[in-house]
């Protein structure tokens, strides 16, 4: 091998090494800013009031329980998704329980046509419904609407500790480096 070879194979396994000790320091910074998200929104819908469930309304054509915090209606308000994103970046979530389903009532998660996914349900296989289905949080990668995200589910419980929801806050996998600081 010549001195430049050299230098080159040197230099390529250096930067695997600097790679291999930056990747865990991403996923813990990672999952710190879906905890701080989750923090910001759960603090944010409690400043509003206890949540509960009152009557029904419309969310994307789908008729579903209306999940208010104290007086405020969060059904088609993303007043609260999108100061989280404002605040924390990433996507944030209002799910609602609607039978065995759970459905997006406010939201800032897109379909792929650049609308917000509201009316759509919580994969029903997923790992994060196992999860909620315990009635624990949920953080890991899921799929949402076919693209992989960085995410937190916690329960929403009325004020007899039923679980009547559901937060959400995530981050797209390929924003990953621009929500750490990393590129």
């Amino acid at each position: 091998m010549t001195p430049k070879q050299t230098a080159i194979h040197i230099s390529t396994v250096a930067c695997l090494v600097v790679a291999a000790m930056l990747l865990p320091n991403v996923g813990q910074a990672q999952e710190t800013n879906v905890k701080k998200a989750m923090e910001i929104l759960e603090s944010m819908a409690n400043t509003l009031g206890p949540p509960r469930l009152e009557g029904t309304d419309a969310v994307a054509g789908k008729e579903v329980p209306a999940i208010y915090f104290g007086s405020t209606k969060i059904n088609n308000n993303f007043d609260l998704v999108d100061e989280v994103v404002k605040q924390a970046q990433g996507t944030a979530t209002i799910f609602v329980k609607s039978g065995d389903e759970y459905v997006r009532v406010a939201t800032n998660v897109k379909r792929d046509d650049g609308s917000r996914a509201t009316g759509t349900i919580l994969d029903p296989k997923g790992k994060a419904i196992e999860s909620i289905r315990k009635d624990e949080a949920f953080y890991g990668e899921v799929d949402i609407l076919g693209k992989p995200y960085i995410t937190g589910y916690k329960p929403i419980r009325d004020s007899s500790q039923n679980v009547i929801g559901i937060y959400y806050v995530g981050y797209p996998t390929e924003t990953v480096g621009r929500a750490t600081g990393r590129d």
